[in-house]
């Protein structure tokens, strides 16, 4: 570990250590230490993750004020300890107005593991979709203002500075290689976005909240998450064989979407949509157009959740439609991917039993993520499940040799 890491801890310990003095009261510290360990089912039975993390909140109110902060340690085994901060934002209470500045996870829209209108933070990919999701979302430094009439919010957010999506690393098992016809090389010059006041993001929505009906409407400009891998051929300078440079870029987007939630005779259906303008797909052919398409596509969500003998269970439908499709498109003109989830809680809501997956309709694969969980006293939980992926292709079944099984020991204070 470095010296600046070990300054930076000893401080934020010594800050944490004044809780114990005559002003504790005056704060409020809560978070958990957990360990999560997973194992591959294949091969030499490798390890996938060895990890140990201390996530800490600390939180403080006086008057129309408050803060919070959560810092956090992650130790993988084998690499050097990381310390991030997940949210350290400040909140500002008015009589019909709310502002939050600094570095805040946003979430909008009613679906359950996707982003399809919940865009504004990032994600964490490292570790695909397996962490939970408030550990995928990456906070970011943003002021959020939210102005109430009645049962109306109205939502400004102001992003000033461009954060992409985090990839998993050159030799990580979740890397995704993308299939060109001749050895690429690459260029990364052109993938930063600048910080300056017109690289910002903006969003606006309205929300609805009735008796009947939960409904948002949203807009955005924004720039999109994932490069965009522009090609161009080219000459090995040492070999003199022919290559590819592969550039990947940052593209600006706008879109316009909503989401809806209803519940009817003991259903609660849900509605999700985004219209994307501008967004860039990549071609099958490297040498064809720079290598990408702009188009516009649509994503859409159609889900249900019901309560039968105490289990809940919900199952959800999404759609990518690609508009104009070309079909020197590597992507398909229509991606279609369902999701279902049944849980129950038994022994007195100490022990849960949950069944989710995701099932790619376009090439039959799927990931499958069944798990248990069970309190052992207050605070300490621990849990055991599988993460199995179907398929030899499509978004699940390109990692069919990660079925994994997993356990996590945590205690929450």
């Amino acid at each position: 570990m470095s010296a600046k890491w070990v300054a930076t801890i000893g401080l934020f310990l010594s800050f944490l250590s004044t809780t114990s003095g005559p002003n504790a009261q005056t704060l409020n510290l809560s978070g958990y230490v957990r360990n999560y360990t997973g194992v591959l089912t294949q091969g030499d039975h490798a390890y996938s993750m060895l990890q140990n993390t201390l996530s800490l909140n600390v939180e403080h109110s006086r008057g129309n004020v408050a803060f919070k902060a959560n810092p956090y340690l992650i130790h993988h085994s084998g690499k050097e300890l990381e310390l991030g901060l997940r949210e350290a934002y400040l909140d500002i209470y008015f009589d019909s107005m709310d502002l939050r500045i600094g570095k805040q996870q946003i979430i909008w829209g009613k679906g359950d593991g996707v982003f399809i209108t919940d865009i504004i933070s990032p994600k964490d990919l490292r570790e695909f979709l397996l962490p939970d999701f408030d550990e995928i979302r990456i906070g970011i430094t943003a002021l959020k203002a939210d102005y109430y009439l009645r049962d109306d919010t109205f939502e400004l957010v102001w992003v000033p500075a461009f954060t992409p999506t985090k990839m998993p690393e050159e030799n990580s098992i979740w890397r995704a290689t993308p299939a060109f016809p001749i050895q690429p090389a690459f260029d990364y010059s052109e993938k930063e976005i600048k910080k300056t006041l017109e690289n910002g993001e903006v969003f606006v929505k309205y929300a609805a909240l009735t008796s009947r009906v939960d409904f948002e409407i949203m807009a955005g400009t924004a720039w999109d998450d994932d490069p965009t891998l522009h090609t161009a051929k080219t000459v090995d300078a040492e070999t003199q064989l022919p290559s590819l440079l592969v550039t990947p870029k940052h593209h600006r987007l706008t879109l316009f979407g909503g989401s809806v939630s209803v519940p009817a005779g003991g259903f609660v259906f849900r509605g999700e949509g985004a219209y994307y303008r501008d967004k860039y797909f990549q071609s099958s052919d490297p040498l064809l157009s720079d290598g990408v398409l702009k188009k516009n596509y649509l994503h859409v969500l159609l889900g249900t959740d019901y309560t039968l003998w105490d289990v809940r269970l919900s199952a959800q439908f999404i759609q990518q439609a690609i508009l104009s499709y070309d079909e020197q498109m590597v992507q398909d003109e229509f991606e279609n991917t369902m999701t279902f989830l049944a849980s129950k809680d038994f022994l007195r809501e100490t022990l849960r039993v949950e069944w989710f997956s995701y099932l790619g309709l376009n090439h039959r694969d799927a990931l499958i993520r069944p798990k248990i969980t069970y309190d052992l006293a207050d605070g300490f939980e621990v849990l055991a499940g599988a993460n199995i992926f179907v398929g030899s292709e499509g978004k699940f079944g390109q990692y069919d040799d990660n079925d994994m099984m997993v356990a996590k020991v945590k205690y929450s204070f």
